[in-house]
């Protein structure tokens, strides 16, 4: 694609050069984008649903905020209490803050991990309420 725009304006590159660009200024747009983002709600929903990865069966565990936006995401090949445990560490990494309520479903693997990772989150669990 930049290849194609630099083209487009009588300037040719190679594949070697725009690979060259994104190792050496791509961390710094990526930086800039992550800061503008807008700071997470303090409301998690939580929830898992399953998917096949070459014929295999796997779940994929993810967490928005209360605005839609989502936090993180991540898959395992388990739904127990140590794939949620993962899930909240990498959850409370990358936003570097615990929620104010956690809502999940009925599941109670998640209750086991929040026990152990972020025990002073309020949890609320409901068959349709993190939907």
């Amino acid at each position: 694609m930049v290849e194609e725009m630099l083209a487009a304006r009588g300037i040719l590159v190679s594949h070697e050069t725009v690979r060259q660009w994104a190792l050496k200024f791509g961390q710094d747009f990526a930086n800039q984008i992550r800061r503008r983002l807008p700071a997470p709600g303090d409301k998690w929903h939580l929830g898992e649903i399953v998917i096949s990865i070459a014929g295999q069966e796997h779940w994929l565990w993810r967490a928005v905020d209360q605005h839609g936006v989502v936090l993180d995401f991540l898959v395992q090949s388990r739904r127990n209490a140590q794939a949620a445990k993962r899930l909240l560490r990498k959850l409370l990494k990358k936003q570097g803050i615990a929620p104010r309520v956690m809502v999940t479903d009925k599941l109670a693997s998640y209750a086991a991990a929040k026990r152990v990772v972020m025990p002073g989150v309020e949890h609320r669990q409901h068959k349709g309420l993190n939907n």
